[in-house]
């Protein structure tokens, strides 16, 4: 069965997540400089791991749906948890993506009499 719209989706939600996790280790490290310390560069951090886990898992959904279901769905949850608002997007993404690859089901094929 294709599985292009989780791949899609799920590739999207990493990309669009690492640009998140830019921004926030961007935010982070201005922070820290003005301020003297900041929490949100050791999140942007893992946000940035969890985009590239969100990739890996879209690329995993086209051999295995359900392990990239559950990699995606993952990822999307903790990229908004570790981001929130930078992470919005990303999750929207992910989440729907990894709750297709988990729940769908293959079509069968009728055999012709």
């Amino acid at each position: 069965m294709s599985r292009t719209t989780e791949m899609v989706l799920g590739i999207l939600g990493g990309l669009i997540g690492f640009g998140g996790a830019f921004f926030a280790l961007f935010v982070g490290s201005l922070d820290e400089a003005l301020n003297g310390s900041s929490e949100l560069s050791g999140l942007g951090s893992s946000a940035f791991l969890f985009s590239a886990t969100a990739i890996i898992g879209a690329i995993i959904v086209k051999f295995k749906a359900k392990l990239g279901g559950w990699i995606m769905l993952i990822s999307g949850v903790a990229i908004l948890v570790s981001i929130s608002l930078f992470g919005v997007v990303p999750a929207l993404l992910l989440i729907p993506a990894g709750l297709m690859g988990i729940i769908r089901k293959p079509k069968t094929e009728k055999m012709a009499a």
